[in-house]
């Protein structure tokens, strides 16, 4: 495989307005359009990305979070239930 064939391309369809103000942008950045959408485009992704996976906690969350962590694990009953059964299915 060629490094040309790994490159896959992305179409847009723009109006001419739209397109007008992001070559004015990329021009402004002293970057190709193609450069400054692909650039910008990513640093959205990540973004989005981002901002899925992270969990942000309020100081009184953190709290009862960090004081969770210090106690011992106890199951409630049906948890030590699935959890002996779940030992049986591995055994067999």
């Amino acid at each position: 495989m060629t490094a040309a064939s790994a490159i896959s391309r992305l179409e847009l369809r723009l109006a001419p307005h739209d397109k007008a103000r992001i070559t004015r942008a990329a021009s402004l950045r002293g970057m190709a359009l193609s450069s400054f959408v692909r650039d910008t485009l990513l640093r959205e992704a990540d973004a989005a990305i981002a901002a899925s996976e992270v969990v942000t906690l309020s100081v009184e969350e953190s709290r009862r979070f960090l004081a969770a962590l210090d106690k011992p694990f106890r199951p409630n009953k049906r948890l030590a239930k699935a959890m002996a059964l779940a030992a049986e299915v591995k055994r067999i």
